[in-house]
């Protein structure tokens, strides 16, 4: 009996972890949709036009906010990484104090960085989701990622909420520590820069405050 009860362990525990590496490698639901060149394009012009707003110099004790929802977000990234046509060399993928939005978002891939191959976010109530696909043990893999975003002494932090990988949720507890270890390591890529004071997400949409 013992013998069999053993067989019948090994073989569930091979299941389990057949079915977590499926989990793993399988691509996850789209946190946002893809859009046709054209949508991404006015979307792009939509993000720099709203980050001009908040460049230009205010009157004491005026304040200045903006909305960009989530297509206008992903078509910014999309122009930085020099994925529209034209994008090359765009003002759109530097901000104020001339930090690259494509550095901001996905580092600087040097070594030991992750190669991320593809990146996009949502944005759901109060909650932001990011999206990426990066190689594991040469394997690649989608990372999901969600949270509440906020602001403190001038950078941006981040309090996740859910962390999935391929289809595989993974408690934040057991990887929470680590990353906010990783986010304070690189914290100068997290800095905001100078004409933004504050950000949050709100209604779907993240908020800029100057």
């Amino acid at each position: 009996m013992k013998i069999k009860l053993d067989r019948v362990i090994s073989i569930a525990t091979l299941t389990v972890s057949v079915a977590a590496l499926v989990l793993v490698l399988g691509k996850p639901q789209p946190v946002a949709p893809p859009l046709p060149p054209a949508v991404m394009a006015a979307n792009a012009q939509s993000y720099q036009k709203k980050i001009e707003q908040l460049e230009q110099p205010k009157s004491p004790g005026q304040s200045t906010e903006v909305r960009l929802n989530a297509q206008e977000v992903n078509a910014a990234i999309a122009q930085a990484a020099g994925a529209l046509s034209g994008a090359s060399g765009s003002s759109t993928g530097s901000s104020g104090n001339g930090r690259d939005l494509r550095r901001d978002v996905t580092g600087d891939l040097g070594a030991g960085e992750p190669d991320i191959k593809d990146y996009r976010v949502n944005f759901e109530g109060d909650v932001a989701k990011g999206q990426f696909l990066t190689r594991v043990a040469g394997k690649d893999m989608w990372v999901t990622l969600e949270g509440h975003l906020s602001s403190k002494d001038g950078y941006a932090t981040l309090e996740p909420t859910k962390i999935k990988v391929g289809d595989l949720e993974i408690p934040v507890s057991l990887v929470n520590d680590h990353l906010q270890k990783r986010l304070m390591e690189q914290r100068e890529r997290l800095k905001l820069p100078e004409s933004v004071s504050g950000i949050r997400v709100e209604n779907g949409e993240i908020v800029l405050s100057k």
